[in-house]
């Protein structure tokens, strides 16, 4: 790989590149949103976020809105020893660290800064790259942590939806992740499942509805996704120590 090959601009569409390559490559999101699936793992990128794909590492990526992102291909074999300095290892370690990662404000200062530039230029390619690189190992820049899942994105389908069937396959596609991932993310997260956090979040509407409107207990209940109003009241009940009854009476009484 040439030094002017390094870092290149690119623009991703909807139709699907599926590969692997015997050198890391980092994908810096420029705009837009760009879907990956990682060894079987759907993931994404978007603005002031990172995909690190290791060297041998099989991914489809594809934009059905059209991505722009700055791609940072590492040379493989000893460029990193030889560049990075005292950053080598730690570099090395991060480049074996397959998926998404999120960027603080002054990285993806650097990333639109070299997006600008002639990166097409042999020592503004290298150069940018090192300090790419280093960037992300050095103790003064930001924290590098996994995004923490759009709760706020769930809420929002989960109360529009709620009268429906949902899976956890709905929450999976608004993370970008595969349903298995979801499952580990939210345990980790919140301490409970998916499955959970949908029936935690619809019971949470239901008493909403019961506190602020007079519609009849039976339509609360449907649209909150429960066919039956005694199966309703018994979830209520188990959620609240109280019935959808006398949760309408105690908001009454307040």
């Amino acid at each position: 790989m040439s030094a002017g090959s390094i870092l290149s601009l690119r623009h991703y569409r909807d139709d699907l590149i599926a590969h692997s390559h015997d050198h890391p490559q980092l994908v810096f999101g420029l705009r837009g949103r760009l879907d990956f699936e990682l060894d079987g793992r759907g993931q994404r990128v978007d603005r002031q976020g990172l995909m690190i794909v290791p060297a041998g590492a099989h991914h489809t990526c594809g934009s059905a809105a059209g991505s722009h992102c700055l791609v940072l291909d590492v040379p493989s074999g000893p460029w990193v020893a030889e560049h990075l300095g005292g950053h080598a290892s730690d570099c090395q370690r991060l480049l074996e660290r397959p998926g998404p990662l999120q960027l603080g404000p002054r990285q993806q200062q650097l990333i639109d800064w070299l997006a600008s530039s002639e990166v097409a230029d042999p020592l503004i390619a290298q150069q940018g790259a090192v300090l790419l690189l280093a960037s992300l190992n050095t103790a003064n820049a930001a924290v590098l942590e996994p995004k923490r899942l759009p709760y706020a994105a769930f809420d929002a389908h989960i109360e529009q939806f709620a009268a429906y069937p949902l899976q956890v396959a709905d929450l999976a596609r608004l993370a970008g992740l595969s349903s298995a991932r979801l499952h580990s993310r939210f345990i980790a997260e919140c301490a409970q499942t998916p499955m959970d956090y949908i029936r935690e979040r619809r019971l949470q509407r239901g008493r909403q509805l019961l506190q602020s409107t007079h519609l009849p207990i039976g339509e609360v209940a449907s649209r909150v996704g429960y066919s039956s109003q005694s199966a309703f009241a018994a979830a209520m009940l188990k959620a609240f120590g109280r019935s959808p009854g006398a949760l309408r009476r105690e908001a009454g009484d307040n």
